[in-house]
């Protein structure tokens, strides 16, 4: 038992490394298919696979990746005989896996959603062990609207992502828990923090009661933003005091890590926000990122299947990992964004 605990710290830390942060490429075929329909490029497992060892495969990406989220899919290919898995563990990154099966409408409250995924997930832990797979990720999704979310809605999901991990770590795979406050809407930056907090609140007391080892997970919240359609937008430096101080109040500082989701930031948003957050630190916990559009936007634009562009799609993927690595320490700056790649 001591071991595995150890294990489990030993691997989440790892996985907030200085200067290090993880690549969620973690989406569905659906909505890969989506972003390479985007761009005119017809969405196949082999295509699908192409883009992501595209990222996966860029020199230097290790030294700011410390771990990749794939999709069922992903963890089942190969890259040049080489399962996934293995290639991401050769190359210095750990394997992680998405075992959600996505978010649904809440009975009893349609509006809302509750994400579905726990018939079965023992076994599937086991297999994606086997396979390698040394994190995981489930996402639970809130959003904020004129009577919503209500204590109903926040408690359920709560509830699925404390099973889930402590599922994840019976099967001695760390699991990364994301309860995601929406900021689409009007709402201020006063409602992202209240409902932040209930929601991180709610998380923790169901965590302890299902006997979560806090040592052995890594946060993966939101940050508190102004609503995307709010007239009013807070500045930078507000966002990131903001946020930390609902954090101070709510995570325990057993917790290793944050890993902050992007959501529809755009890349050098989130970039900013990071770096001005981990630049006021003095927090227990580090402070790190865990993005997926925010890095991975700007290379498929430049890729688009077309064989002669990897080298651009793999500099503009490093850019903005590099960008990340550096925010994710405080040491981001806006002069950063010209120096692009050689």
């Amino acid at each position: 038992m001591e071991q595995e605990r150890e294990s489990l710290e030993a691997t989440a830390l790892a996985m907030v490394a200085h200067g290090k942060g993880i690549l969620a490429a973690d989406e569905s075929n659906g909505t890969m298919t989506k972003r390479l329909e985007g761009v005119n490029v017809e969405s196949t497992p082999e295509t699908r696979l192409a883009f992501r060892e595209l990222l996966f495969g860029a020199e230097g990406a290790p030294e700011h990746i410390s771990g990749v989220i794939m999709y069922d899919e992903t963890v089942r290919q190969s890259i040049d005989g080489t399962p996934v898995p293995e290639y991401l563990a050769q190359r210095g990154m750990l394997p992680g896996i998405k075992v959600d099966t996505g978010a649904k409408p809440l009975a009893g409250s349609p509006d809302e959603k509750v994400t579905e995924g726990l018939d079965g997930l023992r076994e599937r832990l086991e297999e994606y062990a086997e396979l390698g797979a040394r994190f995981s990720k489930w996402r639970g999704v809130i959003e904020i609207g004129p009577e919503m979310p209500t204590s109903y809605c926040v408690g359920v999901n709560a509830h699925a992502l404390a099973r889930y991990a402590a599922l994840c770590q019976e099967a001695g795979i760390v699991p990364i828990v994301e309860p995601e406050v929406l900021m689409d809407g009007d709402h201020t930056i006063d409602r992202s923090e209240e409902v932040t907090e209930s929601v991180l609140r709610r998380v923790f007391d169901e965590l302890r009661d299902q006997r979560v080892l806090l040592e052995g997970i890594v946060l993966k919240p939101n940050m508190l933003l102004s609503a995307y359609d709010c007239p009013q937008q807070a500045g930078v430096q507000e966002v990131a005091e903001r946020t930390l101080a609902c954090l101070r109040r709510v995570v325990p500082a057993a917790v290793p890590g944050i890993a902050f989701l992007s959501g529809g930031q755009s890349d050098e948003v989130a970039s900013a926000h990071l770096d001005a957050i981990n630049r006021i630190g003095d927090v227990p916990w580090e402070l790190s990122f865990s993005y997926g559009r925010a890095l991975q936007a700007t290379p498929l634009e430049a890729w688009a299947a077309q064989s002669d562009s990897v080298a651009n799609a793999q500099n503009a993927f490093l850019h903005r990992v590099r960008c990340n690595g550096a925010a994710r320490d405080g040491r981001y700056t806006e002069d950063m964004e010209t120096q692009l790649v050689a």
